[in-house]
């Protein structure tokens, strides 16, 4: 099935890519997000591939979704690739380190056993205390710590690379939850007017002055420690949703106005009393006609709505109310960078980098969007 659009969404289109610095910036964002989805064989510390007696494994492979899905995670030890003792003289039966055990087998000319790493062998979690590296590393490209490692030992562009991930999935998800919130009762609103109208407006003024950061604080104090019933990435994901949740409820009224105004103007349109002669009821009326032609003239709020999530989330998580302690998020980053700033200077600014280029071609996205769909340009009653 062939999807045919109309010319003049042909029209806007080809308008948004003629704005060069707007285009180019979805196009970079975009790839950069496809990357990141990819990011447990390209920044991990669990090996690409290992042969072992001529038997082969992949264990990055099982961090990777949707590999995760039906590919049973195993911790590989040191016994399970002939190590039965670490360098202290230990019983080697905890997860193994990949990175030692390659040069352990590079070491030995006669073994052909090997190790491939991914093409930036550290993770988010994990240090690399076995190779000599200490917490507060500065960059150093021979220990392929490209930007150090952070007070715990982590490598920073790690945790940089997945915490673009988070910021960019949670302010999508984000952004999906504002627009369907505040188009939802925007419409419900504006197309029925008289007493719902009234009542849905009184309720929507008083919501909106409900003090969000306070809630936020309130909200995440009363949330129970998880750590002891799930995994680490478990526990990630469930406070990135109760977050979502908590800031989707408390920041859709803005764009309410908006639609429930446009839902105004649209329903008084001749095409709605030709609707409702045809036999049409209120609900296809509003959803497949008015709905539809309403969208059109708020899609340019779309970016400035990331930008607001990214900002958001990174800000709570600098003044940890956000994702849990240890999570690689661009906002704790910075929280541990501000502590060394004098003298590690690089952590907070990495961090502090990636916000601006991200929010920068965010906003880059969001003129060329605004530019593209501006309904004085581009009339939907021509």
């Amino acid at each position: 099935m062939k999807l045919r659009l109309h010319p003049q969404t042909l029209r806007k289109l080809k308008r948004f890519r003629s704005i060069r610095r707007g285009y180019w910036s979805f196009v970079g964002l975009g790839i950069a997000l496809v990357v990141s989805f990819f990011g447990e064989i390209i920044v991990n510390d669990k090996a690409l591939t290992v042969r072992y007696n001529g038997e082969y494994s992949f264990p990055a492979f099982g961090d990777l979704y949707p590999f995760a899905w039906f590919m049973e995670t195993e911790i590989l030890t040191g016994e399970d690739f002939g190590l039965m003792q670490d360098k202290d003289g230990q019983t080697y039966d905890y997860a193994v380190n990949f990175l030692e055990l390659q040069r352990i087998w590079e070491d030995d000319k006669d073994s052909e056993n090997f190790v491939m790493m991914p093409m930036i062998p550290h993770g988010p979690y994990g240090n690399d205390f076995a190779s000599g590296v200490e917490k507060l590393s500065s960059p150093d490209a021979a220990s392929e710590h490209y930007l150090g490692t952070d007070k715990e030992g982590r490598d920073i562009l790690a945790r940089l690379f997945y915490g673009f991930r988070i910021v960019m999935l949670f302010a999508l998800a984000f952004t999906l939850m504002v627009f369907l919130l505040g188009s939802f009762f925007g419409c419900i609103m504006g197309y029925f007017g008289g007493t719902l109208d009234m009542l849905g407006l009184r309720l929507v003024e008083i919501w909106a002055n409900v003090p969000f950061l306070y809630m936020v604080m309130i909200m995440v104090a009363v949330i129970p420690d998880l750590s002891g019933s799930f995994s680490q990435e478990e526990v990630i994901v469930i406070r990135a949703i109760i977050l979502l949740l908590i800031m989707a409820a408390f920041s859709w009224t803005g764009l309410t106005y908006y639609v429930r105004a446009s839902t105004y103007k649209e329903k008084a349109r001749e095409y709605v009393a030709a609707a409702r002669v045809m036999g049409a009821g209120s609900g296809r009326i509003l959803f497949v006609h008015v709905l539809p032609n309403v969208i059109s003239t708020i899609v340019t709020f779309l970016p400035f709505t990331v930008a607001t999530a990214i900002a958001s989330v990174t800000a709570l998580d600098f003044l940890n109310f956000g994702l849990p302690e240890g999570t690689p998020s661009w906002g704790q980053q910075m929280r541990v960078g501000q502590e060394f700033i004098r003298e590690k200077p690089w952590i907070i600014s990495s961090a502090v980098a990636s916000i601006f280029i991200v929010l920068t071609m965010v906003t880059f996205i969001g003129e060329a969007v605004r530019e593209a769909f501006d309904p004085k340009k581009f009339s939907t009653y021509e």
